[in-house]
């Protein structure tokens, strides 16, 4: 193991330290008692995170196919709306004269189509026995063909006229919450322009997030690395990634990753990501920021030791190592990301040392400490 030069600073804090707590215990006093426990190693899986931000499944602007005075409302701001439920209603007279004059119109041109058929087939007999003349006959049959075709556009306009009275009637498209009205009743609606509402999805729901080119390209190479993580465009649905609202300190909503863009942001030199999110509490809301949690690798094994256990000198850090005659020595450490609630030890530590975890401010290089030795669990609440 590399030897580890202990700096002076710290050597001088740690002896005005000892001199303070010498005064204070007196001569023949016993070591001084410090908590020490054995640094936890385990398997683990660096994990990057990123900011992004919670946005619906599916989104709809709710808008009118049909003009008209607005004569009902039929739902409360924000509650929840099913699909087909009617949400506004149109004054509907003036589409059902419509309806009923095309309705007319068609009566009167099948009418006119029966009588024109008829009087086609009477002529086909006659022209047969040689008793009329042929011009007659396709005269006639002209008739009928015209009347064929006008009825096939007033039937047209018939149906037209029976989707507009339908529309009259304004109904969820997808089920979701609704947001307020836009528009109150008495108003006059503009077909196709006039916003009404806005209905969102909540569950599940959206999570957008950017990552940085050193992350995409360091997963990108862990990727093409044999056993590496699963490629996120070929099998999105299998990379599961952590998520967390603003006021959480653990991300425990999870996650799976189905989209990553095509290319790279040449503004912010970013990838955008999603990842869908369960919401049946329906607690997530469109909008609102969050923090996720990705893998950044493969599994290994690391050490890790808590956050209080590691002392600052300037820009250095250490952590005192206990021998097992209680004697304390400074071990320079190289610290990582933080995991389950501990700092991951990247260099210095190999897992074997007895470190002082509690009673810092009592220890001196070269000294010797009364030990209390305590386990660590595997998994820290964070703090």
């Amino acid at each position: 193991m590399r030897n580890w030069i202990v700096p002076t600073a710290v050597l001088a804090v740690a002896l005005v330290c000892v001199s303070d707590a010498s005064a204070q215990m007196g001569p023949g006093a016993p070591p001084p008692p410090v908590t020490v426990a054995k640094p936890v190693v385990k398997e683990i899986v660096d994990r990057d995170e990123f900011v992004g931000r919670f946005e619906a499944a599916e989104s709809v602007d709710l808008r009118a196919r049909v003009s008209g005075y607005l004569e009902a409302v039929r739902f409360r701001d924000g509650q929840m709306v099913r699909e087909g439920d009617v949400l506004f209603v149109i004054d509907k007279r003036t589409y059902n004269a419509a309806f009923a004059r095309a309705q007319s119109a068609v009566t009167a041109a099948q009418t006119r189509l029966d009588f024109f058929r008829s009087d086609m087939e009477r002529y086909e007999r006659l022209a047969r026995s040689g008793t009329a003349p042929e011009r007659q006959l396709e005269q006639t049959r002209q008739q009928f063909l015209q009347a064929q075709a006008d009825i096939a556009g007033l039937r047209a306009e018939l149906e037209t006229a029976r989707l507009n009275l339908g529309f009259t009637d304004v109904r969820a498209p997808i089920s979701g919450r609704i947001g307020r009205k836009l528009v109150s009743e008495g108003n006059l609606v503009a077909a196709d322009q006039s916003l009404l509402a806005t209905i969102v999805t909540l569950d599940p729901v959206k999570f957008y997030f950017d990552i940085d080119e050193r992350a995409y390209l360091a997963y990108a190479r862990s990727v093409r690395a044999a056993g590496g993580l699963p490629n996120p465009r070929e099998r999105p649905s299998e990379i599961e990634v952590l998520i967390g609202v603003a006021d959480e300190r653990q991300m425990t909503r999870k996650g799976l990753v189905d989209f990553v863009d095509s290319r790279l942001d040449q503004a912010t030199g970013t990838m955008r990501v999603r990842a869908t999110v369960k919401n049946e509490d329906l607690f997530l809301a469109p909008g609102m920021f969050g923090r996720v949690e990705v893998p950044g690798g493969t599994p290994y094994r690391a050490v890790l030791v808590p956050d209080e256990a590691i002392a600052a000198d300037l820009d250095r850090r250490i952590v005192w190592v206990v021998a097992a005659d209680g004697t304390v020595s400074p071990r320079l450490v190289r610290p990582g990301p933080r995991h389950d609630g501990y700092r991951v030890i990247r260099q210095g530590l190999d897992g074997s040392e007895t470190i002082v975890i509690a009673g810092l401010q009592r220890v001196r290089p070269g000294g010797r400490v009364t030990p209390q030795p305590v386990e660590l669990p595997p998994v820290r609440e964070a703090r």
